[in-house]
């Protein structure tokens, strides 16, 4: 088997594809959830705690007064330790989401297990004497 036909083969397997979907989904998931953090939960935490901006919390290793950020990185090393705070939220929050996910799915599957068989369908002797029934009702 050459190179591109083994290649061809491993990347149409199910599972190849499934996790190629998996992963594409996931981004974007993650992507949401940082925007329902950055963007609706930190500025009600913040605000919660008197009015702190969690994205500008840092502290100077290098003795700059800067205000922001941005400013006190390009002016030397800083300590971000609200973009730490921020990060550990993000990270509950999506470890949450995921979590409720597979919790779903466990259900739905155990569901499915536990569904009863459909009955068999009519033995021999039952077809058998469903005909000479049948039969004499015919007479």
């Amino acid at each position: 088997m050459g190179f591109i036909s083994e290649f061809r083969s491993f990347a149409v397997k199910g599972n190849v594809v499934d996790m190629a979907v998996g992963v594409i989904i996931g981004g974007a998931f993650g992507k949401i959830v940082n925007s329902v953090i950055e963007d609706l939960i930190m500025p009600v935490v913040g605000r919660a705690v008197g009015n702190v901006d969690f994205s500008n919390m840092f502290l100077s290793l290098s003795g700059q007064t800067d205000k922001n950020l941005v400013d006190a990185k390009k002016a030397g090393a800083v300590l971000a330790y609200g973009s730490f705070i921020t990060a550990v939220i993000n990270f509950t929050i999506l470890a949450f989401c995921i979590f409720m996910m597979v919790k779903a799915i466990t259900k739905l599957r155990k569901q499915e297990e536990t569904k009863p068989a459909p009955p068999p369908g009519p033995t021999n002797e039952e077809k058998l004497l469903s005909e000479i029934r049948d039969l004499l009702k015919s007479r």
